[in-house]
């Protein structure tokens, strides 16, 4: 009765799980029909050449997902549960679909033509390679050893007491933030602090502000939250806050000590501009510090939370250039009002970071080992995009425009207008190369060029990008 139903693999899942999964299929396909008698244990086992506790625990699961019937003194028998399972199905898939807001946040702003694949070149990728990871290892070794009290549990979400200490002394000490250990509140991403500012402080259509070019996580964040997204432009002299005027803006995006993906430094006077604009609008300012780590021409700016006077910027900065964006860890400081509201709206969202990842991590604050990690990598960094800069200048000469980066881990080729950027990056995409479309980042005026990341850049591969681009511009 079940030849060629049963046929077990030794080497495969639990017997018993395999006997189940072979009669439910066949029951629920209409291959053993309602009233079938099964075989007793003893009779199945025999047949098979396996033990009876094997089948006895196959028929047990058949029982409890009721597609066997089984009585004291009677062999097992298949139910009704094709028609059940029919009935169950028929019409299950009606209604489901996304909410406005679930559209919303599944959108794909980011409108790579490549995708998003990792290739070489990519703006904003850190190399692994310079990643510290015996150092890394020591830290985590120690502090795998601790006891975290309440952290180890549900308490303290916000983040280790431990390292908002030490973030707040190291931001006010290396970036002229004003900060106490309270109004640190440590998340998993830019984008996951993003999405928590953005879900707590607007209601949909709010109007919020974003760089143009610029960041597309902030994008995605807005449009997540269903806001109403205008553009700030951007030039030399960084993000233009002229346009805030009159706005009712609820939210402004910024990257002021180094604009993404440009590179640009936003002047004092367009960053006290943004902060009396704020006040006048009733805005908060989001400042992302973006590679503010890697900056070697000239000195770093303070960051725009130190010089507010009021409680209007909220700073976010990461650790996913200075170590890794897969050690999920980075960090808000937020006006003393808002710290408690925040903090349990991150718990109820689920938005926590691994205890011993926070944990290595003031460790390597407090030791100084990260000041001299990322001099290093520095220092690593303006050699390959200075490599990048003079190779792409020696080859494709005025076809592009590009310049030296102050810092950080990408730049700009500037490409000349009408030029299809999109249709060159993906040329490259074919290629391996991840360098996408500088107007793909624009909300507002649409520039042509290429975002091309240098922290992967060697001589070979800088050449076979420059041949690529010679047949493709030049």
């Amino acid at each position: 009765m079940l030849e060629g139903l049963i046929v077990l693999e030794r080497s495969g899942a639990p017997l018993p799980e395999q006997i189940y999964r072979a009669i439910g299929d066949a029951a629920r396909a209409g291959r053993l029909r309602e009233g079938v008698v099964l075989p007793s244990s003893r009779q199945m086992a025999a047949g098979l050449g396996i033990s009876r506790n094997s089948v006895n625990a196959a028929y047990e699961l058949l029982r409890a997902d009721g597609v066997i019937a089984v009585r004291a003194g009677a062999a097992p028998q298949i139910v009704a549960r094709a028609k059940l399972e029919a009935a169950h199905i028929e019409g299950a898939g009606d209604g489901l679909g996304l909410s406005k807001r679930g559209e919303a946040l599944a959108r794909d702003l980011r409108k790579w033509t490549g995708g998003r694949n990792g290739g070489q070149l990519e703006p904003g990728a850190p190399d692994e390679a310079l990643f510290p990871a015996d150092l890394w290892a020591r830290c985590l070794r120690r502090v795998a050893r601790q006891k975290f009290g309440p952290a180890a549990n549900y308490d303290q979400v916000e983040g280790l007491p431990r390292l908002k200490v030490a973030l707040a002394d190291h931001l006010t000490r290396h970036r002229g933030v004003s900060a106490t250990a309270d109004q640190v509140i440590i998340v998993p991403s830019i984008q996951a602090g993003l999405s928590l500012v953005t879900n707590c402080l607007t209601d949909p259509g709010d109007a919020g502000f974003v760089e143009s070019p610029g960041y597309f996580g902030a994008r995605t964040a807005f449009a997540g939250a269903q806001l109403v997204t205008r553009a700030l432009e951007v030039d030399d002299q960084g993000a233009n806050p002229s346009a805030l005027a009159g706005s009712a803006a609820r939210l402004v995006y910024v990257t002021p000590s180094h604009h993404y993906p440009t590179g640009a430094r936003m002047n004092l006077q367009r960053r006290m501009d943004l902060l009396d604009a704020a006040r006048r609008e009733g805005a908060i300012v989001l400042e992302d510090d973006y590679d503010s780590e890697f900056m070697w021409q000239g000195r770093a700016i303070a960051a725009l939370q130190g010089i507010s006077r009021g409680g209007e910027v909220i700073y976010l900065g990461t650790t996913a250039k200075s170590l890794l964006p897969g050690l999920r860890l980075a960090y808000m400081v937020v006006p003393e009002d808002l710290a408690v509201p925040l903090r349990q709206a991150q718990r109820n969202l689920g938005l926590r970071v691994n205890i011993h990842a926070q944990a290595a991590y003031a460790e390597l604050i407090e030791s100084g080992a990260l000041v001299t990690h990322l001099r290093r990598i520095a220092r690593t960094y303006e050699e390959r995009g200075r490599l990048l800069v003079q190779t792409l200048r020696a080859r494709l000469g005025d076809a592009i425009e590009i310049a030296m980066p102050m810092g950080g881990l990408q730049t700009v080729m500037g490409l000349a207008d009408g030029t299809d950027d999109a249709k060159i990056a993906a040329r490259l995409a074919k290629e391996g190369f991840e360098t996408p479309a500088l107007s793909s980042y624009c909300a507002g005026v649409k520039r042509t060029g290429l975002v091309v990341g240098f922290a992967d850049a060697t001589e070979k591969r800088v050449g076979r990008f420059a041949d690529l681009l010679e047949g493709l511009i030049v």
